[in-house]
């Protein structure tokens, strides 16, 4: 087998489900892998099916990203190997009980392994692909990043997490000729749902996609320069007048001074806006001496009206 021109493409959690779709669309795409996860049988058994269908060269290494050590080696892998060109952290658990009735240990575990992990091996892959001049990287997130409220209030944490280093990847690496991307997949059908508590057969069909479906999605967001992909959300626009949403609150989230309705005595009413939006249009002409004007210079300080 000769090497891809491609790279290699570094996948973890790809014994099976959402990795292992990832692991085959990739090899298809022309990428060499290696694979990570716990099972080394089935590692085994999907490695030799993509070699002999793909004709790519595939390495396995049996590795448990919730301990440390594991982490460790694969973070070795990603520093040494100068081929690998695509990291996707797919690796994760989850969980659906109600944060009062969870395990707080097994809490833990989950942030070892959705946070911890992801981020130790992004930052393992990160410098060798600024040093190459390129690479891509997919970190698997969920809609509970943006709806906590659904589940597990600390797995939704944990997604949260991946979207905010996504974003600040992003920001970062935009000019390095790295891609990156969060998926936020909703429902799919894997084996996540019986380990999380909840078998996927409780849940309303309609809500649920198959994960092959999922990360053709995916990768069909990541070739046409998507940041973040929602697989199941029908209008993109949708997404964009949330970031939107988020951009327009950043110049306001930092400032020397308490918001006017936090202040003592300027508590904000219909009343009190129509006031504030004439001294807005009016401040240079408005007698000092007025008790009202004076109340609201000091609810509304110049550089707010």
């Amino acid at each position: 087998m000769t090497k891809s021109a491609k790279g290699t493409a570094l996948v973890t959690g790809a014994s099976s489900g959402i990795g292992a779709i990832y692991a085959d669309r990739l090899a298809r795409r022309g990428y060499d892998l290696i694979l990570v996860a716990r099972n080394r049988e089935r590692l085994d058994g999907l490695a030799k099916r993509l070699s002999q269908e793909t004709g790519r060269s595939i390495e396995i290494v049996p590795a448990d990203l919730a301990k440390r050590g594991d982490v460790s080696r694969i973070e070795s892998v990603l520093r040494s190997n100068e081929g690998i060109s695509v990291l996707v952290n797919n690796a994760g658990v989850g969980a659906t009980a109600p944060l009062l009735a969870s395990d707080v240990d097994k809490m833990s575990d989950l942030i070892a392994l959705n946070v911890d992990a992801l981020m130790r091996l992004t930052y393992a892959a990160v410098p060798g692909f600024v040093a190459r001049g390129g690479g891509t990287i997919i970190n698997i997130a969920s809609v509970v990043g943006v709806q906590p409220e659904l589940l597990n209030g600390v797995y939704g944490g944990s997604k949260a997490f991946v979207l905010a280093l996504t974003h600040s990847l992003q920001h970062e690496l935009k000019d390095k000729n790295i891609r990156v991307q969060a998926v936020l997949p909703g429902a799919t059908a894997t084996e996540f749902w019986d380990i999380a508590g909840t078998p996927v057969e409780h849940l309303p069909g309609e809500i649920v996609m198959k994960a092959e479906d999922m990360v053709n999605a995916a990768l069909a967001g990541l070739d046409q320069g998507e940041v973040f992909t929602v697989p199941s959300l029908p209008d993109a626009a949708d997404w964009q007048a949330y970031e939107a949403a988020r951009q327009k609150l950043m110049p306001n989230l930092s400032r020397s001074t308490p918001a006017a309705r936090y202040r003592a005595g300027c508590a904000k009413t219909p009343a009190a806006d129509r006031i504030a939006s004439k001294l807005r249009l009016r401040r240079s002409e408005a007698p000092p001496q007025f008790g009202v004007i004076t109340l609201f210079r000091k609810c509304w300080p110049r550089g707010e009206y």
